[in-house]
């Protein structure tokens, strides 16, 4: 779930072995990675390297070859990702320290009972990831979900999972999330249609992976939030905090900027036009978290009496704590790219695409075979909607929109260790490799299967 993770479908990779090769490769890598982290207790970062030399070496590639794969995929997440995760630090540092995050934990306790509260932060979640790629709204909420968990006095996964599913749902499901927008503008769907249907799908399907079972990940789970994100012993004596009105300006500004690009690319086909380039530059997630930090410094630094020292200071310390989170995320990258060069996304893709299924069922199989493999939700949209292509033809409008659902909902399915976001949910949360496959990689499959069993019950309307 990427904004860096893109593969065209003409660049699609062509498998380097037989498949069976690849898929006790893709298998045993996968459980080098598990075994080095839950019984050698090596460190994730080095474990994802092991994996990744095993996977490309028993599906028959030169080690030279697959360490330029994998720091390439290494580079390419650092290089988006990274940034984007330093920058949303730096933000939710500034957020918890200026007292802005027990602000809106203020507001949000205030206005919910305990029970409400994972109701609430699943509409929280929904509403900050509609424009957002997932990583962007996680950083940004870390520093409300802690708070939330710990007034309410519940694990971190009763108030995380449903956030994450707030966020992970619109990634799949609604546009004008960049997610469905590439499988509309592959498979010629209608955007009007496909949102309204998109937010019949998202929201029993929210409630169910969201609320529902968080209730019951919380048992299983019972993980006090960590202190990550705890405001600074200075900060504790400012003279006041922001308002809650400038504290929500400050955190809706980056999603703002990203919605309006949205909006603008859909409204306006011209990329020549003025309005459109300057949207094109706000909206970018990038230059959207920049400004939205720079300005969090005046809003929330200064409007909470911070100086221009403990500002920086503020700022600074917010890096430290995420410097191992930065390095596991980008390896698991490194990991994926490593898996997508060996063509197995490719190889599983070809074998779906000859099942002789529904074509809204082969979708979601093609999706959620490119995600199992990849462990990149955009580029299982990508390809999965490129090869339905040809399938759609004819169809009408609504159920062409299904469809492009049926991808956004398989791409979603069961993330695992070679999926950046895994890491950066097990690691933010403070779980264990189980633990995050218990709560997380459980949840996404709620969303994923869900997702399609409403897309079918849809699908009989039509």
């Amino acid at each position: 779930m990427s904004p860096t993770a893109t593969l065209a479908a003409t660049d699609m990779v062509e498998p380097v072995a037989a498949g069976w090769q690849l898929i006790v490769a893709a298998l045993v890598g996968i459980a080098v990675i598990v075994v080095l982290i839950t019984v050698a207790k090596l460190h994730p970062f080095l474990a994802l390297i092991f994996g990744a030399l095993t996977v490309g070496i028993l599906a028959g590639e030169n080690p030279q070859t697959v360490l330029e794969s994998f720091a390439k995929g290494f580079g390419s997440t650092a290089a988006g990702v990274g940034i984007l995760i330093a920058l949303g630090a730096m933000f939710a540092k500034l957020l918890a320290d200026s007292g802005g995050a027990d602000e809106i934990v203020d507001t949000i306790i205030g206005h919910a009972s305990v029970r409400a509260l994972p109701w609430a932060m699943a509409l929280v979640g929904a509403i900050i990831g509609l424009p957002m790629f997932f990583e962007i709204g996680l950083v940004l909420l870390m520093p409300v979900i802690y708070l939330v968990a710990r007034r309410a006095e519940v694990s971190i996964v009763t108030i995380g999972i449903p956030t994450l599913a707030g966020l992970s749902v619109m990634h799949g499901l609604v546009p004008p999330h960049p997610g469905p927008l590439i499988a509309i503008d592959a498979l010629g769907a209608d955007l009007g249609i496909t949102l309204a249907l998109g937010v019949v799908v998202a929201i029993p399907t929210l409630i169910l992976a969201g609320p529902l079972f968080g209730k019951v990940a919380g048992r299983w789970v019972n993980v006090p939030p960590p202190t990550t994100f705890d405001a600074d012993a200075f900060a504790k004596d400012l003279p006041r905090r922001p308002s809650f009105g400038i504290t929500l300006f400050s955190v809706l500004l980056p999603v703002v900027l990203m919605m309006g690009k949205a909006m603008v690319d859909i409204f306006i086909e011209d990329e020549d036009q003025p309005l459109r380039q300057v949207w094109d530059i706000l909206g970018t997630p990038l230059i959207a978290l920049l400004i939205a930090v720079i300005v969090a410094m005046f809003t929330l630094g200064r409007g909470s009496g911070m100086g221009k020292a403990e500002i920086s200071k503020c700022v600074e310390s917010a890096l430290p704590a995420i410097a191992g989170i930065l390095l596991i995320v980008a390896a698991g990258g490194g990991f994926k790219q490593v898996l997508i060069d060996t063509g197995i996304g490719t190889l599983l893709a070809d074998w779906a695409k000859d099942a002789n299924i529904s074509v809204i069922l082969l979708a979601w199989v093609l999706a959620v075979l490119i995600r199992l493999a990849t462990g990149s939700a955009t580029v299982a949209t990508i390809t999965a909607s490129s090869l339905m292509a040809g399938l759609v033809e004819g169809m009408s409008s609504g159920e062409t929109s299904l469809v492009v659902l049926a991808v956004g909902a398989g791409s979603l399915f069961f993330s695992h260790v070679n999926d950046a976001g895994f890491w950066l949910v097990k690691e933010f949360f403070g779980l264990s490799v189980g633990q995050t496959i218990k709560t997380w990689s459980i949840m996404e499959t709620v969303l994923s299967v869900a997702g399609l069993v409403f897309v079918m019950l849809l699908s009989l309307l039509m």
